[in-house]
């Protein structure tokens, strides 16, 4: 796994047209964050923001993982993603 190969993803991702469900979107952001940005280290937001409360739990569960495993995973979920567009 390279650098490349992720920000190729990266820009993969930006370019699908097909619909993404809110669910592969928490899981690909939160692969994302711990790829660029390692464990999760912000504080809990406030519970009555929903929409940044998924994001912080979908990061926080991948406290532990490597920056380059989650590179991995980052680019095989974006590699699914894309199969099922183009079906």
């Amino acid at each position: 796994m390279t650098q490349v190969e992720f920000e190729l993803a990266c820009t993969t991702l930006k370019q699908l047209k097909g619909p993404v469900s809110d669910q592969e979107k928490l899981l690909v952001y939160s692969f994302y964050k711990q790829a660029t940005q390692g464990d999760c280290d912000i504080p809990a937001p406030p519970a009555s923001d929903v929409r940044a409360t998924a994001k912080y739990e979908a990061w926080s569960q991948n406290k532990g993982i490597s920056k380059m495993d989650a590179m991995r995973i980052y680019v095989s979920k974006v590699e699914e993603l894309k199969k099922k567009e183009a079906s």
